[in-house]
């Protein structure tokens, strides 16, 4: 979708908010009491609970809930950051929608890639599985740059977990091997210990899947719960075949964020991750991507 088609569908605020109840609708409104029958009270643009009378606001239940922008906010700046898939700096949208303040809309920004987060969080990954650790920079504090630590721990340096789902392709008259790859996850690891990677595994991907991993001490209990773990030795060949796609991934999202974001605070960088990893999984979605943001709106709370 492209700004004209998008000022063409969603030009007032009247347009915006039919959009969005018929996004309601056909996912379905919960009453606090549990029932889902509502009637439509269109003079103040909330749903009455057939059962005990109460009433919920369209925003209710949303990560728009207590927001008192506009829908047509809400729209431009979801659009903003579905249309690309490199994404817009908060200090950008806000000047790109004319807003005076920018605390909104960073509130906004980073409540839409929680939601984001949310989304992926409700899908694990199958089948055959890279996995392996990518570090990242982020804004270090003073007291980290006074460590002057290096290696794992360094000042400015955020490990994270990233997560492949591939899968391996042989041309059956050639013989040529290759492999394509369908979803990802990432998630920012709080230490270096085999238990919080054990957690990792358990949340992300199914048991059944088969890892690829270096011979990292941290991942020695990997096997434990997936169907069969396969470990090779951290050299240029395992960086470019078997964890092929991983490192992709890790190369094209330190890209995305330091190029768009410069600095990021250790406790956001998740959040950021969320946006680059959810857009990365629906990449070819096209314009249906806007559509799923506003699906991930409504569903995250």
């Amino acid at each position: 979708m492209d700004i004209f088609s998008f000022t063409a569908h969603f030009g007032t605020e009247e347009d915006c908010r039919i959009h969005f109840k018929a996004q309601r609708d056909e996912i379905g409104v919960v009453c606090k009491c549990g029932h889902k029958e509502h009637f439509w009270i269109k003079s103040i643009w909330s749903y009455e609970c057939k059962k005990c009378r109460s009433r919920t606001s369209l925003k209710s239940g949303t990560i728009m809930q207590n927001s008192n922008l506009s829908f047509l906010i809400w729209y431009k700046i979801m659009f903003l950051m579905s249309v690309t898939k490199k994404g817009f700096s908060s200090k950008e949208i806000q000047k790109q929608l004319g807003l005076k303040r920018y605390e909104p809309v960073w509130a906004m920004v980073h409540k839409l890639r929680k939601a984001m987060g949310t989304r992926d969080e409700r899908y694990t990954l199958e089948g055959m599985i890279e996995f392996d650790e990518g570090y990242f920079t982020v804004e270090s504090s003073e007291i980290e740059q006074e460590k002057g630590v290096r290696g794992r721990g360094a000042a400015g340096k955020q490990n994270v977990a990233v997560m492949a789902e591939s899968t391996p392709l042989e041309n059956i008259e050639t013989g040529e091997k290759s492999k394509s790859c369908r979803y990802f996850k990432a998630k920012v690891l709080e230490t270096h210990l085999s238990l919080e990677i054990n957690e990792t595994i358990k949340e992300s991907i199914d048991n059944q899947s088969i890892v690829f991993t270096d011979k990292s001490t941290s991942y020695v209990d990997i096997s434990d719960f997936v169907e069969l773990h396969i470990t090779e030795k951290s050299d240029k060949e395992t960086t470019n075949e078997t964890l092929k796609w991983v490192h992709i991934t890790i190369s094209n999202a330190k890209r995305n964020l330091l190029g768009n974001y410069h600095k990021i605070k250790r406790k956001y960088l998740q959040l950021y991750l969320n946006e680059f990893v959810y857009k990365l999984n629906r990449r070819y979605f096209g314009d249906k991507l806007f559509e799923r943001l506003i699906i991930a709106n409504i569903t995250a709370v």
